[in-house]
């Protein structure tokens, strides 16, 4: 299960582009917090702290506290960061608030196992993956930090589908109107050739729009 994280943050009195642009200069980020039936909150980050989150490599697919100061710290789950097209620098975070149990969507990485145990790898074959993340619906206090899923027994020209992996309890695939493809087993000739050919188009949920678009311009 992913941690749970923390994260200080002050409240905003101005927004806007040029509020948000004097807050980077002084190494903080502007946020908003969103959702759960409440006005969006304009907040700021110090830009050490996320990038700290940012660097675990599961901040995307974690539940995040948000501490105030006030000693009520807001359950959220990220939903998008901006990043500056040169710096990579964070500028921009949404967040949204989330009760404690409540179902989330979310976006978590794979890992492959029992490769020694698949046909296809022994005779040479190349385990070609077609999506690394799955997007599922969880309950926000029980986030898989990743799911496994076997390769064992499987040749070359063999897919892996929806249908074979096994999720965690309480875990379901947020597509549920086909048994798509998240890797194939493919000869290494074969490699080129499948690279120009179209994939299944992966699903990412659409969030919802904050009111504070404007902070995020340069």
């Amino acid at each position: 299960m992913s941690d749970q994280l923390t994260l200080s943050a002050e409240t905003r009195d101005r927004v806007g582009k040029g509020a948000s642009r004097a807050l980077r200069r002084e190494g903080r980020v502007p946020a908003v917090l969103y959702g759960n039936k409440k006005e969006p909150l304009p907040i700021h980050v110090e830009e050490r702290a996320l990038m700290k989150l940012l660097n675990t490599g599961h901040f995307m697919n974690s539940v995040v506290m948000i501490d105030t100061g006030d000693g009520k710290p807001v359950r959220t789950l990220p939903k998008d960061v901006t990043l500056h097209p040169v710096t990579d620098r964070p500028t921009h975070v949404d967040l949204l608030r989330i009760d404690e149990h409540a179902k989330v969507h979310v976006n978590v990485p794979v890992t492959f196992t029992d490769e020694d145990l698949a046909p296809g790898i022994k005779r040479g074959g190349v385990l070609n993956v077609v999506r690394h993340e799955l997007e599922l619906v969880v309950d926000a206090a029980n986030i898989p930090d990743e799911i496994e899923i076997s390769v064992k027994g499987f040749d070359v020209g063999e897919s892996i589908h929806i249908s074979h992996v096994k999720l965690p309890k309480g875990a379901e695939s947020a597509i549920t109107d086909r048994d798509f493809t998240i890797a194939t087993l493919v000869a290494p000739s074969a490699m080129k050739s499948s690279e120009g050919e179209a994939g299944e188009t992966e699903v990412t949920e659409q969030h919802a729009d904050t009111v504070m678009e404007d902070d995020k311009g340069e």
